[in-house]
């Protein structure tokens, strides 16, 4: 994984999987896959981040 990083201001966690250009992306209700040109995941957003997690989950991923 190369990077998570979560925005308070609009509640969502992107989860990066990879460097590659992002070519479409697929919405999921409140995840967000975009993939690359080959289908490769490349990054997972997750929307309304606080309200799709438990409060203890959220605790723990933006402690780490």
């Amino acid at each position: 994984m190369k990077k998570i990083s979560y925005s308070k201001d609009v509640d969502v966690l992107l989860i990066e999987l990879s460097n590659e250009p992002i070519a479409y992306a697929e919405d999921e209700g409140q995840v967000i896959l975009h993939y690359s040109e080959d289908a490769k995941l490349v990054l997972v957003e997750i929307l309304d981040f606080r309200r799709f997690m438990s409060n203890e989950t959220v605790t723990a991923l933006l402690a780490s």
